[in-house]
């Protein structure tokens, strides 16, 4: 096969946008391989599902369909950019490294599905839940994921997948409820967690902040579909239960435990949730625990600002996203790994997720006013983790942009 520097920088680019990388990462890392193997003439524009790349005699347009993640893959050839920049691979070693990380496999079912299930259990305590609360979202995350992996990723696309796995979370949570097993709406929010686009949303204000525009709003409005198929799988749930039932089940707000609503419960809760989605999202092992430590500093953050400064959950979300990314970004410089990484997991425990169900609910219920309400919380809770990114992300620009011209 007849390789040139800019077949390989493609390559490498496609492998990290499929998996869950940034645009500027992305267009980084293949300027690095095709400098480093002297392609003089190149030009690369990357979007948010395809990369154009051109050169002397060369053209190369490649469509990536937006779906899950791997950030090992992401990791992989992030690290192997920069061994090629030192000069320890040839252009055919290149290649056959990347082959080689395009088939690496991802975590076994069953850490998958452990990590589905405490992911689920652990935001339920972090949201309010008991502890037959926690135990039924974990069994819900169990259930989930088996679907999510043998029947909705093979047999379903993503606005179909994400529909059905809102309404068998919203079977489950309900027929729980109907034998008085728990509070529904506790485990509810647990259950629907695993169904959070925490790679686009992240992703998508990482683009904004960037200035890529179409990039960014192509992911925010990914993520904005998906957290809108959950919505309507729980509204349609909800619908013909109360057809069956011939009422609709009243719920009066979400109901938070003295026990799981204990400092040492949340920070166990955040560590371990924050962690499990590493795993849904391909982390490496060596890098749970960072990830994890990101999101409990964000979580105790958040707790601590609305408990005893008397802030709003904007303002505390505001300050819970900043001390998010800078911890990521002190990880990310310490271990040499991409800041994604540890951003898109530390940030789950401030994604508004009760607020898609709250907001479900209520339209279903008929109180469009509590609907109205809950879903514009949900939505200043959004632009609040924007803001942090974005302020911590131009900040760090600005000092090490300074720090050049010294």
């Amino acid at each position: 096969m007849d390789l040139n520097a800019l077949d390989i920088a493609s390559m490498a680019g496609h492998i990290m946008l499929e998996n869950g990388a940034e645009i500027s990462r992305v267009e980084e890392v293949m300027e690095r391989i095709a400098s480093s193997f002297g392609a003089d003439s190149r030009k690369f524009f990357v979007l948010s599902n395809g990369i154009f790349t051109t050169g002397k005699g060369y053209a190369n347009v490649e469509f990536i369909p937006i779906h899950g993640s791997q950030l090992d893959k992401v990791i992989e050839v992030n690290q192997m950019s920069r061994d090629i920049e030192a000069g320890m691979y040839t252009i055919e070693e290149a290649y056959e490294k990347l082959k080689q990380i395009k088939g690496i496999p991802p975590h076994p079912v069953w850490e998958q599905l452990l990590g589905s299930a405490l992911g689920s259990a652990a935001f339920c305590a972090i949201f309010g839940g008991g502890l037959a609360d926690c135990a039924l979202s974990l069994v819900s995350g169990v259930l989930l994921w088996i679907f999510v992996l043998y029947v909705s990723m093979p047999c379903f696309s993503k606005v179909t997948g994400n529909i059905v796995g809102g309404i068998l979370v919203t079977i489950f949570s309900i027929v729980c409820y109907n034998f008085g097993i728990g509070h529904l709406d506790n485990i509810l929010i647990g259950a629907i967690i695993p169904l959070i686009p925490g790679v686009a949303f992240t992703n998508g204000i990482r683009d904004l902040g960037a200035e890529d525009y179409i990039a960014g709003a192509t992911r925010m409005l990914d993520a904005l579909m998906v957290f809108l198929c959950i919505a309507v799988g729980v509204c349609i749930t909800f619908l013909i239960d109360s057809h069956i039932e011939g009422y609709m089940i009243q719920l009066k707000g979400t109901l938070i435990d003295p026990i799981t609503a204990t400092w040492p419960i949340q920070i166990i809760s955040a560590f371990v949730g924050t962690a499990a989605f590493g795993v849904l999202y391909g982390v490496p092992r060596k890098y749970y625990v960072p990830c994890a430590v990101c999101g409990t500093a964000g979580w105790i953050v958040y707790l601590a600002m609305l408990r005893y400064a008397g802030t709003s959950t904007v303002e505390s979300a505001l300050f819970a996203t900043m001390t998010v990314v800078i911890s990521a970004y002190f990880y990310a410089f310490r271990l040499g790994c991409p800041v994604i990484v540890f951003l898109i997991c530390g940030i789950f425990p401030l994604v508004p997720g009760a607020g898609i169900f709250w907001t479900s609910y209520n339209i279903v219920s008929d109180h469009l006013t509590a609907a109205l309400a809950s879903g514009f919380e949900a939505v200043k809770l959004t632009f609040s983790i924007v803001f942090g990114i974005i302020i911590i992300t131009e900040m760090r620009r600005q000092i090490f942009k300074r720090k050049k011209t010294k």
